[in-house]
């Protein structure tokens, strides 16, 4: 499904844990499905949110290529970006157990960046951090490591387990400082579309309890015009509940 540029361009304008409260409306997945875990955090909090496609591999340091350049499989990802639905965000799953070496540095980021990838996410580790920052290139890592050991990339294009989930391919990521979430590509217009409605939402009860004096029956006013503005959107684009088990 083409997604708009513009519907690309509002999403970006709401923060990841905005984009899982709204997916939650739609009642097309359990709650705790569909975002990565605690294991996966942002090289760079101050960096704004990203939206885009998974272009996925698995990454190995700890053992050379049986044969090959180390970098060999770089070439084929790059020139597998323009079958994406849109931007590339690269991801890797790091097969070695624990980590041995970084799954990315300077000219890796770079070179994805010049390709149009607007991040890269790894269950591994990522180094050269403040030369990925000057270039601004989101990053999300399970940690950081100095050296790059015998850096390969086994398998480009295949489904990968990061975060606790699955990603396949051309799968639609949005991430920011909270974590990474995926996107069920068939709600997303709807989800920029009311997106400014259910911040709206929340923003009645900021107002009331940001307020002087604030009282027990203000918050519930306020909580109570919330829900009824959340209601209506859940009615609006709520899904069936038939594809998956509570």
């Amino acid at each position: 499904m083409a997604l708009s540029a513009a519907t690309l361009e509002k999403l970006v304008t709401f923060d990841t844990p905005t984009i899982c409260n709204i997916i939650e409306l739609f009642d097309v997945r359990p709650r705790n499905t569909g975002y990565m875990d605690a294991r996966i955090r942002a090289c760079f909090p101050e960096m704004p949110p990203i939206v885009g496609f998974a272009s996925t591999a698995t990454f190995r340091s700890n053992a050379a290529p049986r044969e090959g350049d180390a970098y060999a499989a770089l070439d084929d990802q790059v020139a597998g970006f323009g079958t994406l639905s849109g931007p590339p965000i690269v991801v890797f799953q790091d097969v070695d157990d624990p980590t041995v070496a970084a799954t990315f540095g300077e000219v890796m980021c770079t070179t994805y960046q010049a390709f149009g990838a607007v991040g890269l996410i790894t269950s591994g580790a990522g180094r050269d951090i403040d030369q990925v920052r000057d270039i601004g290139f989101p990053a999300f890592t399970d940690g950081t490591i100095c050296a790059h050991g015998y850096c390969h990339f086994p398998q480009v294009d295949i489904p990968v387990h990061v975060g606790g989930i699955t990603i396949c391919p051309d799968d639609m990521l949005h991430a920011d400082i909270n974590g990474v979430t995926t996107i069920p590509v068939d709600i997303a217009a709807e989800i920029a579309d009311i997106g400014d409605e259910f911040v709206a939402a929340e923003v009645v009860v900021l107002e009331a309890v940001r307020a002087d004096a604030p009282s027990v029956e203000t918050l519930r006013a306020a909580r109570r015009q919330m829900g009824e503005i959340v209601d209506r959107l859940r009615k609006r684009v709520s899904r069936s509940v038939e594809t998956w088990t509570r």
